[in-house]
């Protein structure tokens, strides 16, 4: 029998029941851990791993596979074990759609509707409701990243109304529910009539840094700039600055760097900001770890017969 092990706190019953059957089926067998402390020195033999995290992958000599209940992977791939191409990753990309997608929505119509002013004015026990707001009916949104999670968002944007959802991905490729895909090197002449601003990227040497300085400055004064992908592709002090002098609309953060921000981070204080501890796309939602489990499931099948994997990671390319 070849070895396989679980080291995941969110599935339920029904998902280990599962992922047993799976694994009968295919001549595995598996051991479920909650932790990775639980399963600390016991996992040396494993050729196949469902995990949270990266943080025992070392210890698994035999380790062949490894499938990741996330969607991003720069964890993992810091870990230097898939330089060893005979070693495969994969992820959950599609799992997150549903539940980022309506993070991005809630963060747009907070800042629409002037959520962090209205919640500065009951904490002090004012009775104000003058504020002028906002819509997403009629808006102009571009998305950074046309990945499932920029794909699901630009659907919720265009079912709500938006006038025109545009993305920028590294090929400029059109695809559905776009009106147009565009490379980066057009952003400034793209974004000029921006109501909403979305970053939807990993984290990989291309995307380190790509909302610079300079392109935060093309940013229109009237624009929100939403990240929900990884807080290492945006200059924050930039951002920062362009918050509290009010060049910038507003900002909601899901992802910062580093993450957990330092209580001490000036990023807490600075003018409509919305932050967010990484929980866009929490494991809380049933849906999506079920879809991690299929993933999972269904690579192992795959596994099992030679076939290619879903979800596969180019390791250089960083997704």
């Amino acid at each position: 029998m070849i070895k396989a092990c679980c080291i995941s706190c969110y599935s339920s019953e029904n998902n280990i029941l599962k992922i047993q059957d799976t694994c009968e089926k295919y001549g595995y067998t598996i051991s479920f851990y909650e932790s990775a402390d639980e399963a600390d020195g016991k996992v040396s033999d494993v050729e196949v791993a469902y995990c949270t995290s990266p943080a025992l992958l070392n210890q698994m000599k035999n380790l062949r596979w490894c499938h990741t209940d996330s969607a991003g992977v720069d964890n993992y791939i810091k870990t230097g074990l898939f330089t060893d191409r005979t070693i495969l990753l994969t992820n959950s990309s599609g799992a997150f759609g549903r539940a980022i997608s309506e993070h991005i929505i809630m963060v747009t119509l907070m800042l629409m509707r002037r959520m962090p002013e209205y919640n500065r004015i009951v904490s002090s026990k004012q009775w104000k409701h003058d504020l002028s707001i906002r819509s997403i009916a009629g808006s102009n949104v571009a998305i950074i990243g046309t990945g499932n999670l920029g794909m699901t968002a630009a659907e919720k944007f265009r079912n709500l109304g938006a006038a025109n959802v545009i993305g920028f991905s590294r090929s400029g490729k059109n695809k559905k529910p776009f009106s147009n895909v565009y490379q980066m090197h057009e952003f400034g002449s793209r974004i000029q009539d921006a109501d909403v601003i979305v970053l939807c990227l990993p984290d990989t040497p291309e995307t380190r840094g790509i909302m610079d300085a300079e392109k935060i400055a093309m940013i229109p004064e009237t624009a929100f700039l939403i990240n929900v992908g990884r807080g290492t592709t945006i200059d924050q002090d930039a951002l920062i600055n362009s918050l509290n002098e009010e060049k910038i609309a507003g900002a909601a953060l899901d992802v910062v760097n580093p993450e957990p921000l330092p209580p001490e981070h000036p990023l807490w204080t600075a003018k409509n900001c919305v932050i967010t501890p990484h929980c866009s796309g929490d494991m809380g939602l049933e849906y999506s770890v079920d879809k991690t489990v299929d993933y999972f499931c269904e690579n192992l099948k795959r596994y099992a017969e030679g076939k290619p994997l879903i979800n596969l990671i180019d390791p250089d390319a960083g997704y």
